[in-house]
């Protein structure tokens, strides 16, 4: 019996994380795709049809993953890039997903890693910026709020800055906040969607439970609790993995998720919608140039951002203590390529 549970399970099309492969098919690249986050990544984007090719690159480790992943029965084809040949590995991208970085240890914030990934980050974005200049840029290394600036400011100075193909993933988010609500509404996740506005980094994260229908009747004690959990679940990882990681599979999962959409939005599927990090003008009369709000994804990247809606008098407290930190994030990964 459990044999052909098993069967039938492998057998069935992914209803959740992948859409047909009908539509065209198009060139990934993975930079980082040897370190946690990447391994997982790759692996997930091997299995989506809209992918033609990927790409898989990082300082060590990525043609092992690459060879390992290739022999998955999907049809894409995989090729693995190491330190010297980050050139080559751009070439044709129309996507790229970079999760580079190093990960949070115990006790560390998004901030702390800053110092190193801001390199990294800037001198990705400038091989993108000189090889791949018309690529869609999906930016998961930390801290988000800091490096998708550093991304834009990186391709501002080339002079190549398209504010439609940049994007911070801020997906992890979203998925927690459902998988969240959902066990304490005794709901599937799948039907507690909760749009997460804001950044991706502590209070900056502003879960809007007032807009799922699952999230209005939660109050009280339980309302900041879920809250906390939301803004801050990755600790949860952090200490639970004691020193041997931060949250890679989850995160991994999360960036399959919204680079499967940003793809459909590509391929000119309609009404894909969905949070993310990007240059914005709802907040840009504070000096704030990059928001997260459920932004629409089509043949050009981002076709419309969304504003937030009418949300509660709490959720406007978490906005006004957002904000602030918001803004000082975005400067210093400005200021950094400045």
């Amino acid at each position: 019996m459990f044999a052909r549970s098993a069967a039938r399970a492998l057998a069935a099309p992914s209803t959740r994380l992948f859409s047909s492969s009908a539509a065209r098919q198009t060139k990934v690249a993975v930079l980082g795709a040897g370190g946690g986050i990447g391994q997982p990544l790759s692996l997930l984007l091997k299995l989506n049809p809209l992918v033609s090719n990927l790409s898989l690159y990082d300082i060590r480790g990525a043609p092992g993953v690459g060879a390992d992943v290739s022999h998955i029965d999907s049809a894409s084809e995989v090729n693995g890039y190491q330190a010297d040949q980050l050139d080559a590995a751009l070439e044709g991208v129309k996507v790229v997903v970079i999760p580079a970085g190093v990960p949070r240890k115990p006790g560390m914030t998004r901030d702390d890693l800053f110092n190193t990934n801001a390199s990294i980050v800037r001198d990705l974005a400038q091989a993108i910026g000189r090889v791949a200049p018309e690529a869609h840029i999906c930016i998961i290394s930390n801290p988000v709020n800091s490096t998708v600036p550093i991304v834009a400011a990186t391709l501002e100075k080339l002079g190549v800055f398209d504010p439609r193909r940049v994007f911070g993933v801020t997906t992890l988010d979203v998925v927690r906040a459902a998988r969240f609500l959902g066990g304490i509404a005794g709901a599937d996740p799948k039907d507690c969607v909760v749009p997460v506005v804001g950044g991706h980094s502590g209070a900056t994260i502003v879960p809007l439970l007032s807009q799922t229908a699952q999230g209005k009747g939660i109050s009280g004690e339980q309302y900041k609790a879920l809250i906390n959990r939301i803004q801050f679940g990755g600790d949860e990882v952090v200490k639970a993995k004691d020193g041997a990681g931060s949250a890679t599979l989850s995160m991994a999962y999360a960036g399959a998720k919204f680079t499967d959409a940003l793809l459909r939005g590509l391929n000119g599927e309609k009404g894909v919608v969905t949070p993310t990090f990007v240059k914005s003008p709802l907040f840009a009369d504070q000096g704030i140039d990059f928001f997260s709000s459920k932004v629409e994804l089509g043949v050009n990247g981002v076709e419309k951002i969304h504003p937030i809606g009418d949300i509660t008098a709490a959720e406007q407290e978490l906005l006004d203590a957002c904000l602030p930190d918001l803004k000082k994030n975005i400067a210093k990964g400005q200021s950094f390529v400045a």
